[in-house]
């Protein structure tokens, strides 16, 4: 046990629970939603994956993610798991100096309105500002991705600027619209 100097170490186990979703690891499991969604234009059509993703290929993606590490800088990817099944996916990339953030998320279309991307972005937030102490959280998105920048707006994150012509994707120079989040300006917010 920590002594009373010392703080507590955070926690970073990567099962996140917030009222009706879980934020885990990739298992298994997951590669057939993952595959469907993944291949979904309308989904894909801001992201820079491969389209579309076979089974196989899900299968060989989620294997690979086992090799991450929450705790390591670089992207860990989140499922989102509703009642169990994967409805999408919440990527974190810490950075080398162990106090930034970048993140990214995903979902299924039948999930879209019922408010889960919200709620798996806000319990994120929660976790990096309040479990893992860190400084900023940055996020960025393609203008034309108006549910998406809605979303870090209603979560209170900053528009920072655009970078024009910044992403290549789908074989279209595309736009990069920049969000940021301080940890002073999350407590404020949430009145700590």
């Amino acid at each position: 046990m920590p002594s009373p100097a010392e703080p507590p170490t955070p926690p970073t186990s990567p099962w996140l629970v917030s009222p009706r979703l879980v934020l885990r690891r990739f298992q298994p499991g997951d590669a057939a939603a993952l595959a469907a969604y993944r291949s979904d234009p309308a989904i894909a059509r801001y992201q820079a994956w491969q389209t579309p993703l076979s089974v196989e290929q899900a299968t060989e993606t989620i294997a690979r993610y086992q090799h991450h590490d929450p705790d390591r800088p670089g992207w860990f990817p989140y499922a989102i798991s509703l009642n169990g099944n994967l409805i999408g996916d919440l990527g974190v990339n810490l950075h080398e100096n162990g106090m930034q953030a970048d993140l990214g998320f995903t979902l299924a279309a039948p999930h879209h309105g019922h408010g889960y991307a919200t709620e798996a972005v806000s319990r994120m937030l929660e976790h990096l500002f309040v479990d893992r102490c860190l400084h900023r959280v940055s996020a960025e998105c393609d203008p034309r991705n108006d549910a998406s920048a809605r979303l870090l707006d209603r979560l209170g994150l900053e528009r920072e600027g655009l970078r024009r012509a910044n992403t290549w994707v789908r074989d279209e120079w595309a736009d990069d619209l920049l969000f940021g989040l301080l940890a002073a300006d999350y407590h404020q917010r949430a009145g700590r």
